[in-house]
């Protein structure tokens, strides 16, 4: 959420941001409201002061009944200032945040590729998809699972269920030398916390989150949510650091909609296994952890051999809380098609949101001179247990169909291959 001082101030600015952003919200709605709210805060202020010196004497009748009508007028206002309150916070809630001056202004296709590794390999024979590679070792059932369970969710299997507890652990070291935090959260989360961390688990447009019918509580679709609300209402003490995690938790997506050949096998599911990084720090220092977070994706990625490119999101593609995001894409033979081997897609991003987040939950931190102000906090991916086998399956499959293990991995499973 931003700060409505900043909005009274810089209504222009917020105006071309919303564009810039794709967000349907009318600032001069949300100014309005504003106004009309600090005014009866006023009214009531004024009136309650106005009791409070009545009562401090011995009052006549008449001033009895006029104190009664003033407290009948109180209840009025606060029930009026209750009705607007909400609206207010309503399309408040519904403000962007800011962009950076940096991010491409433009749809999600206007990206800007800031970083590429190396070059994928020419296969010197017709390489497999993911799901035909995992089918044909057995190391994934799908059948079964829908039997279970229902479409887009899986069984792994055999070898490929030590090769993911690798991929955790290999991650868990890379971060622990950066000084995070390791945490395992709960895989459900009180709509209020996913509300402050941005994303609307009730709402009919929102459609990736599974709500829990009758409980205030809904499946967190990353451990943003979870690590992001760990520190709500809460006064962080930054001298000596950021506070900063790295988090496993089960995520659950309903993906509504996404089928197709770009979303075949394991690209888009309902659940799967993630690690997830996020900093809380003080403003100053928020773009150097973001470029931080960005550079712990990378180590991990060159570590398993995989061809990237690191993307600068556009502002129409940023999501609400992000100031600016960096998503890297791992190579992919399941996005290739007759004229090409294969593509990028998506496999981690990592975000820095400032003060946004941070302002819905009150997390604050003391600065020097003893006053307050806002944390700003920044998320990424450092491995997910969906993507990832995607990437490692069909980037380092050999012709006769198995997979080598990449070297990294290999003293934490004790496999050469797949």
């Amino acid at each position: 959420m931003l700060d409505i001082k900043f909005i009274r101030e810089n209504k222009d600015l917020v105006k071309q941001n919303c564009i810039d952003r794709r967000a349907k919200v009318d600032i001069d709605l949300v100014l309005s409201l504003d106004e009309e709210r600090r005014n009866l805060l006023k009214q009531a202020e004024e009136l309650r002061s106005l009791r409070n010196a009545k009562s401090k004497g011995k009052p006549t009748e008449e001033e009895i009944k006029k104190m009664r009508e003033v407290g009948d007028t109180i209840t009025k206002i606060e029930k009026d200032l209750a009705e607007v309150e909400t609206k207010y916070l309503e399309e408040m809630m519904k403000i962007p945040n800011l962009t950076h001056p940096d991010s491409p202004i433009g749809e999600e296709s206007d990206f800007k590729v800031i970083y590429k590794n190396f070059e994928p390999k020419e296969f010197s024979f017709k390489p497999l998809d993911h799901e035909e590679l995992m089918l044909k070792n057995d190391l994934i059932d799908f059948e079964r699972a829908t039997k279970t369970t229902g479409t887009k969710f899986y069984f792994y299997k055999n070898n490929l269920v030590r090769l993911n507890q690798a991929l955790l652990n290999y991650s868990m070291d890379i971060a622990a030398k950066y000084g995070y935090t390791l945490m395992e959260t709960p895989d459900m989360a009180k709509n209020e916390i996913i509300n402050g961390i941005g994303f609307n688990p009730r709402s009919d447009e929102e459609t990736q989150i599974y709500s829990i019918k009758d409980t205030d509580l809904s499946l967190v679709g990353t451990a943003e949510i979870t690590v992001g609300g760990y520190h709500t209402n809460e006064v962080l003490d930054l001298n000596d650091g950021p506070k900063k995690y790295i988090a496993l938790s089960h995520c659950f997506r309903t993906e509504a909609g996404a089928y197709g050949k770009t979303s075949k096998g394991l690209y888009r599911v309902h659940q799967f296994t993630k690690l997830e990084m996020f900093v809380f720090c003080k403003p100053e220092d928020s773009e150097k952890y973001h470029a931080e977070i960005l550079e712990i994706e990378k180590e991990i990625l060159d570590g398993l051999e995989i061809p990237y490119q690191v993307i600068d999101i556009a502002s129409a593609d940023l999501g609400g809380p992000a100031y600016r995001k960096f998503d890297i894409e791992g190579y992919m033979v399941m996005k290739g098609d007759d004229k090409k081997q294969g593509d990028y897609g998506e496999i981690t991003s990592c975000s820095n949101c400032t003060d946004y987040q941070a302002r819905r939950l009150s997390i604050k931190y003391k600065k020097e001179d003893g006053s307050t102000a806002f944390v700003h906090t920044l998320n990424g991916t450092a491995v997910v247990l969906s993507r990832f086998p995607i990437i490692l399956a069909e980037n380092h499959q050999q012709k006769d169909g198995t997979i080598v293990v990449p070297k990294v991995l290999q003293k934490y499973c004790g496999l050469k291959k797949l």
